[in-house]
C-alpha cells in the first residue's frame, strides 16, 4: 500500500479532528438509534473523505504508451533573421518554427528529442530525452542572439555537432532510427561558404529540412536577449529596415547533404511531416513505478454512507412536519 497525500497529513488531522470531535459528541448525545445510525454514517464519510485525502494506491500498476523507436534531432536558427516577420500576417518567423515543431512531437509519439540551436555558434540545448514538456520550455524562452552581438552566421555551423550527437545516439541505442529536421531560412551572413552536412547523412534515415520566409523579406527587430523587454526599433540598413530573405537553394543544398526533402513552410497549412523509419507501437511501461490508485473504491462508499444518511433523514421527515404542526397550532 501507498499513499500520495493531497495535503500534509498534519494539515489533514488539523481540519478533520473538529469535525470528527462534534460527530462523536453528538453521536454520544443521540437518544434514539435513527439519530445515533445517522451521526455513524456521517462519521464513517468523514474519515473516508480523511483517507481518500491520502491518494491510497497499490504499486505494481501497468501503463500503455505509444512509443515511437526513433531518435529525433532538430536543428532551429537562432540568427536575427528567424524573427524576421514575413511569417502568416506579419509575425516572426520563430512562431512557425514553434507551431511546426510542435506538430513534429505530436507526429512521433515516444520518440527521443534533442534540440540544436545555430548562430554564431552551434549550442545542444536539449540533450535525448521523451520529457517532450523540457523541449517545449526550451523553445519557448528561445530567443535569438542580441543584435550588437551578431558576427555573421553559417547555416551549416550545427554540423560537426550533429554529427557528434547523431554517433551518441547511436552508439547508445544502436536499433533505433534517426530522423533530422532543420529549420531555417537559408540565409548566409558569414564570409566563408556554408560547411556540409554529409559527415551526418549516413547516420540520417528520415527527416526534412523545413524553410521559413519569403523572396520578399521581412523585417527584424533589434534582439537585446531580454524575454521580458518591449520590441525593439526595427534592424537598419543605412536609413531603411534591413530584410531578411529566404535562400531556398541552400536549404535545398542542405537537405541534398543530409538526404532528407526539403518543405518551404507558409501559415496557411500544417507541415507534411515523414513517417517515421520504425514503426509506433503500443507497450506495457513503467510496471515498477506505476500505482493503481483506489480512490475510486472510497469515493464509491462516500456516497453510499451519504445515501443512506439521506435515506434515515427522509424517513424521519413525516415525524419531523408532525412535531412543527404541532408547535405552530
Amino acid at each position: 500500500m501507498t499513499f500520495q497525500p493531497v495535503l500534509h497529513p498534519l494539515l489533514l488531522l488539523v481540519l478533520c479532528a473538529p469535525v470528527a470531535f462534534v460527530a462523536v459528541r453528538s453521536l454520544l448525545r443521540a437518544k434514539d438509534g435513527r439519530t445515533r445510525a445517522s451521526w455513524i454514517l456521517r462519521l464513517g464519510a468523514l474519515l473516508a473523505c480523511a483517507v481518500l485525502a491520502l491518494r491510497p494506491g497499490v504499486p505494481g500498476g501497468q501503463t500503455e504508451t505509444l512509443a515511437t523507436e526513433t531518435d529525433i534531432v532538430i536543428l532551429v536558427d537562432s540568427t536575427a533573421s528567424i524573427v524576421a516577420e514575413d511569417w502568416g500576417d506579419g509575425a516572426p518567423r520563430l512562431a512557425g518554427v514553434r507551431d511546426d515543431v510542435r506538430e513534429v512531437v505530436t507526429a512521433y509519439p515516444g520518440a527521443r528529442f534533442a534540440l540544436i540551436t545555430f548562430d554564431a555558434d552551434a549550442e545542444l540545448r536539449l540533450p535525448l530525452t521523451t520529457d517532450t514538456a523540457a523541449l517545449g520550455s526550451a523553445l519557448e524562452v528561445l530567443t535569438p542572439e542580441v543584435t550588437r552581438q551578431s558576427r555573421g552566421s553559417s547555416i551549416g555551423i550545427a554540423n560537426d555537432l550533429l554529427a557528434q550527437t547523431l554517433r551518441d545516439a547511436a552508439a547508445s541505442a544502436s536499433g533505433r532510427s534517426r530522423m533530422v529536421f532543420y529549420l531555417g531560412d537559408g540565409e548566409q551572413t558569414a564570409a566563408s561558404a556554408p560547411e556540409s552536412f554529409r559527415a551526418a547523412a549516413g547516420l540520417v534515415d528520415g527527416g526534412a529540412v523545413l524553410g521559413y520566409g519569403t523572396p520578399e523579406g521581412g523585417r527584424m527587430r533589434v534582439q537585446t536577449g531580454d524575454l521580458g523587454a518591449a520590441p525593439g526599433e526595427y534592424i537598419l540598413d543605412g536609413a531603411d529596415p534591413a530584410l531578411s530573405r529566404i535562400d531556398e537553394d541552400a536549404l535545398r543544398t542542405i537537405a541534398d547533404e543530409l538526404g532528407v526533402p526539403y518543405v518551404h513552410r507558409t501559415a496557411d497549412a500544417p507541415p507534411t511531416l515523414p513517417e517515421a523509419p520504425t514503426s509506433t507501437t503500443t507497450r506495457a511501461a513503467g510496471t515498477t513505478g506505476d500505482v493503481t490508485e483506489l480512490g475510486w473504491i472510497l469515493a464509491l462508499a462516500i456516497v453510499g454512507l451519504l445515501a443512506a444518511d439521506a435515506a434515515i433523514l427522509a424517513s424521519r421527515l413525516p415525524e419531523i412536519l408532525r412535531v412543527r404542526k404541532r408547535e405552530a397550532a
